[in-house]
């Protein structure tokens, strides 16, 4: 069964950071791409980043770009998602998902969802 287990969200001020990790097990992920997507209220799901975990190139949504940086652990099976200078309009359920196929971009792409976890950035 797989799983998906992210971690690390919370409140934080605007200009701090967070590390995001998510857990992965259940399969081998050598052939997927994670991502990270995130949705706030009222909002649609929108993609954040995302990581092939075979060779580790990376795919960023534009305007996150310098601020979010995607790694990953082949060791520990584990996807991060570092956020840097976060501001209160970053404050969003974080997703991290799997994919095998398709867009990266687009959430549908995705076979394995997380539970997610809230960040909120006070201002």
């Amino acid at each position: 069964q797989v799983q998906l287990v992210e971690s690390g969200g919370g409140l934080v001020q605007a200009g701090g950071s967070l590390r995001l990790s998510c857990a992965a097990s259940g399969r081998t992920f050598s052939s997927y791409a994670m991502g990270w997507f995130r949705q706030a209220p009222g909002k649609e799901r929108e993609f954040v980043a995302a990581i092939i975990w075979s060779d580790s190139t990376t795919y960023y949504t534009d305007s996150l770009k310098g601020r979010f940086t995607i790694s990953r652990d082949n060791a520990k099976n584990t996807v991060y998602l570092q956020m840097n200078s976060l501001k209160p309009e970053d404050t969003a359920v974080y997703y991290c998902a799997a994919r095998r196929s398709g867009s990266y971009y687009y959430y549908p792409s995705y076979d394995y969802w997380g539970q997610g976890t809230q960040v909120t950035v006070s201002s």
